[in-house]
């Protein structure tokens, strides 16, 4: 049994690691923490917990953490994980970080894009993005894994075989985005009010939101490192949890639908958490609340040369803590699925 904590459980994202982790039959969770100095039951943040199950989130220190766990979840804000990162590597244990913290390869896009400075900028080198479906290979063998953010993981996962198989113009890339109110997490601002998110819908940080570097960077490494850039423009819906991604994409001269397909199929068949619906049929939010899966359908133009991508992910599953675990069970070993198609 694998031995597992999650730093920062009182969060949506370490909500849904609980729940995961404490049904995942190869998982004793052994410390669930909060800065709070008030003990809390985990149970009453995260109904239908296992019977006769005790789990308290507690403070406790990382050195504790970092002796008593083989795999341990940061689930804690951007910019504040790298710290706790860096006092975690000398107990040399598995690390998946739900923070952006990691994810950048370039530290100057890290500054523009979250406004500090990396702090300890010699780890970058050791994180591994953890995106199953493109970086498996390195996610087996990887300390610290990297969990991508819930926008970049509906995108890359929505544009990659259109990348890898250079189907379409790297340049012209457009990424129309909607995304539930849980994304933004607990933190309460105005604009995340019930009374402002109810009956409305708007855009917001367009062209300006600190995913795109993370998006532009995979999907560049995807190319071979040829330069993809994408226009990122997300939107607030008035429900609670799912991303739904539209993409635009100009197909390169002489590519048909038949292209477009077969690269989809070439890439996802195997893939145990992508589903392709294929040409002219579209996924839903509905269809992946509630789950690890990304649902994808493509609709090609062949007149125009443009082609439109539609990708669905839960943001708190796929988009991150179910992504998570799915890390976590690709570098211990175990079924991929494993504790996530309940």
């Amino acid at each position: 049994m694998l031995q597992c904590s999650v730093v920062g459980a009182t969060g949506y994202t370490g909500a849904e690691l609980i729940r995961l982790l404490a049904f995942h039959p190869q998982v004793k969770i052994a410390h669930l923490t909060t800065r709070s100095e008030e003990k809390i039951k985990a149970s009453t943040l995260v109904p239908g917990l296992p019977k006769g199950t005790d789990y308290v989130i507690q403070k406790t220190s990382l050195k504790k953490i970092g002796e008593d766990s083989q795999v341990i979840f940061l689930a804690l804000p951007h910019t504040t994980a790298m710290d706790a990162v860096a006092a975690l590597r000398k107990y040399d244990r598995i690390i998946i970080d739900l923070s952006a913290d990691f994810r950048l390869t370039n530290v100057r896009d890290f500054k523009t894009w979250y406004g500090v400075s990396h702090q300890h900028k010699a780890l970058l080198k050791h994180a591994v993005y953890g995106l199953p479906e493109f970086y498996r290979h390195k996610i087996r063998q990887a300390q610290l894994i990297a969990n991508p953010g819930c926008y970049p993981t509906s995108v890359i996962l929505g544009l990659l075989p259109l990348v890898r198989e250079r189907l379409i113009e790297f340049d012209a890339i457009i990424a129309d985005c909607k995304s539930g109110t849980s994304g933004a997490g607990k933190k309460l601002s105005m604009k995340s009010h019930f009374s402002e998110v109810n009956e409305n819908f708007n855009a917001y940080k367009v062209n300006q939101h600190q995913h795109t570097p993370e998006m532009n960077q995979v999907l560049s490494d995807a190319a071979v490192r040829e330069k993809v850039s994408v226009t990122f423009v997300p939107h607030l819906l008035p429900v609670t949890r799912g991303i739904l991604s539209t993409l635009y994409a100009k197909l390169r001269q002489g590519v048909k639908a038949a292209h477009v397909l077969k690269a989809y199929e070439k890439h996802y068949h195997s893939e145990p958490f992508v589903r392709f619906y294929g040409e002219g049929s579209f996924p839903s939010l509905r269809e992946v609340q509630y789950t690890n899966f990304c649902d994808i359908g493509v609709q090609v133009n062949e007149s125009n040369g443009q082609v439109i991508v539609i990708s669905a992910i839960d943001n708190l599953l796929k988009g991150a803590s179910g992504q998570a675990v799915q890390n976590m069970n690709i570098r211990s070993g175990f079924a991929e699925d494993l504790g996530l198609l309940n």
